[in-house]
């Protein structure tokens, strides 16, 4: 009986041993990112490049007026990361206690530009915006769109706000102004730099000064609510790398920092 006893032994603790060795499979993990639809082209080529370094996390993006999605918030979404195209949405989650602490960071800058059908060559700075030959002037909304804040900023330091109003075709989002300006459906309308790179269909005339609006920064934080805190801090942790810093700046953002 001994026999047979050791060599049922060394089995037993063989066994034992190769289970400790073999790691914890990674459980699959689902992260929704609710972000400023100006991201939607840098976050396409970012989703793949973090698969393949995470691939047991799945990135759901919703993407949309940055108040429209500090809303969806508020009302109770799941929400893992947010990401803002304004400082405003952000401190808005904050006094509500609806930020994990210590993650929210400044992620990326923009700019605020002028832009207008590509074939069209009636406008070429602000103040031609108030020509009778420009009908229509697309912005955001400004109470939920940031662009269209920036905008309203903008064109109130400029003096030209009141006057314009009468042309303004108001957008859901920055991506549907640069639809209303690319199909030519309005004039001229105010975007993100980055979204005017996006497309042949317009092109830039102006600038805003940065002076001329509050900083364009956008904002990330995970939310209180998190099932999966740990993942989400990790995608926020990837967002702030070199890597993805330098995909985001193909697309024209800045780093904050």
């Amino acid at each position: 009986m001994r026999k047979f006893l050791f060599p049922l032994l060394t089995l037993i603790l063989l066994a034992a041993t190769q289970l400790q060795a073999t790691p914890p499979q990674d459980k699959p993990v689902d992260l929704t990112v609710s972000a400023a639809a100006s991201l939607k082209d840098a976050l396409d080529v970012i989703t793949p490049i973090y698969a393949k370094t995470q691939p047991s996390v799945t990135l759901h993006f919703n993407l949309g007026a940055s108040g429209t999605l500090q809303q969806q918030i508020e009302q109770g979404a799941p929400v893992d990361v947010y990401i803002s195209a304004s400082p405003d949405q952000m401190d808005a989650l904050a006094k509500e206690t609806l930020l994990l602490a210590g993650t929210r960071q400044d992620l990326l800058r923009n700019s605020i530009v002028l832009i207008v059908p590509a074939g069209s060559s009636h406008v070429s700075a602000f103040k031609d915006l108030l020509d009778p030959s420009v009908k229509f002037v697309a912005i955001g909304e400004p109470q939920s769109v940031p662009a269209g804040k920036y905008a309203q900023q903008t064109l109130t330091y400029m003096g030209l706000y009141d006057s314009l109003k009468p042309k303004f075709v108001l957008g859901k989002d920055v991506r549907q102004v640069l639809t209303y300006v690319a199909t030519g459906n309005a004039d001229a309308g105010m975007v993100y730099a980055t979204d005017a790179k996006t497309t042949a269909q317009v092109k830039v005339v102006a600038t805003a000064p940065e002076d001329s609006h509050s900083p364009v920064i956008y904002p990330v934080a995970v939310l209180n609510g998190s099932k999966s805190v740990d993942a989400a801090k990790a995608f926020v942790v990837f967002l702030e790398s070199s890597q993805a810093q330098n995909i985001f700046q193909r697309f024209g953002f800045a780093p904050a920092k």
